[in-house]
């Protein structure tokens, strides 16, 4: 089904604080675990849960910086260095064994049986107008041909999601899992810090700034008036759509949110699910859809014969899995108003 067709400085951050078919490797991925608390050197509690990081690819650079910030008790970093190496000579063998694996990945047109889903999911104000850029769809993807950018996974947030949802999953509910219309609010705290500062913290990692939105007095009703407005700049900060869905480029599937979720189903054995599909048909197209990895490094992920996929996630030639301290996602607003004069021309 076809869906379509002053200033401020934001910064974001993550300071330290507390259908199925069977998957060929599902057995070797790493359990999600619970969130442990154990105290840290001046006895406080400190929490610790598991993270998986994919490894082997550019850059080593990269994945050294990532173990120091996150990894509770950093390893040698010589082994890390071999770890990193022996897992980009099994890159080297995948990319001849399974060249062109991610080409052509097959999207599934939805059946009747979808229908009544489909129509609630359409009526969403976020799908009318998030996913209106280019040519849309929503379809089924399968899990095993899917490109991924995202390096990491928090398995804290998989075993979270994972105690949500029963044991067996209807076709209904791998839906809503995947494209979730009631929106959900993460925990979210905010305050004003400065005159001209504002920040936002949550466990969520997908608060976001939003975007500028130029409001008019009757957007504002309910708020006291500091004089006679003649207009409102709204700095936006919040949570994106929260769906599953991937961009269409050059033959590839690149997921573009919902890292954890399709990690999660293809854990439960689950690989064909719903997506939304956004269609780019050139390289300028992906600069306006693409994650910013993908316009980043676009070949990597669309010209490599072997991209990073989502079924690594579950490769331990290609993964490394350490004990990490939980993180809050903070997301700083700040804002400047100048006042002056200019010669009437």
């Amino acid at each position: 089904m076809m869906v379509t067709g002053g200033s401020g400085t934001v910064h974001s951050t993550e300071p330290l604080n507390p259908t199925s078919t069977p998957a060929r490797e599902a057995e070797q991925a790493p359990p999600p675990s619970e969130a442990a608390v154990e105290p840290n050197g001046n006895g406080a509690p400190e929490l610790r849960e598991k993270g998986l990081y994919l490894i082997g690819r550019p850059t080593l650079k990269q994945f050294l910086r990532h173990v120091r910030r996150h990894a509770v008790d950093p390893p040698a970093e010589a082994d890390l260095i071999d770890e990193w190496n022996a897992a980009n000579r099994v890159l080297h063998t995948r990319e001849r064994d399974e060249a062109g694996l991610a080409d052509d990945a097959p999207i599934v047109r939805m059946g009747p049986e979808y229908t009544p889903l489909l129509s609630d999911l359409l009526r969403d104000p976020m799908i009318r107008h998030g996913f209106n850029s280019v040519p849309t769809e929503v379809a089924l993807v399968d899990l095993e041909r899917v490109v991924v950018y995202q390096k990491h996974i928090d398995l804290g947030h998989v075993a979270r999601l994972e105690r949500e949802l029963p044991p067996e999953l209807s076709r209904e509910q791998i839906f809503r899992f995947c494209l979730p219309y009631d929106h959900a609010l993460p925990p979210v705290r905010w305050s004003r810090t400065l005159r001209d500062k504002f920040v936002f913290v949550s466990p969520s990692n997908d608060l976001r700034f939003l975007g500028i939105m130029p409001l008019e007095a009757h957007d504002i009703p309910h708020t006291p008036h500091p004089g006679v407005l003649v207009g409102v700049v709204g700095i936006a900060v919040g949570f994106g759509s929260n769906f599953l869905n991937a961009v269409y480029a050059e033959r590839r599937l690149i997921l573009r949110n919902g890292s954890h979720r399709a990690y999660l189903l293809r854990k439960r054995g689950i690989t064909r699910v719903p997506c939304i599909i956004q269609h780019a048909s050139s390289r300028e197209e992906l600069e306006v859809v693409g994650s910013s990895a993908l316009q980043r490094d676009p070949d990597l992920y669309l010209s490599s014969p072997r991209p990073p996929m989502l079924r690594d996630y579950f490769d331990p030639d290609l993964h490394k899995v350490m004990t990490v301290q939980q993180r809050l996602h903070q997301v700083t607003v700040s804002f400047d108003a100048e006042e002056g004069e200019i010669p009437v021309l």
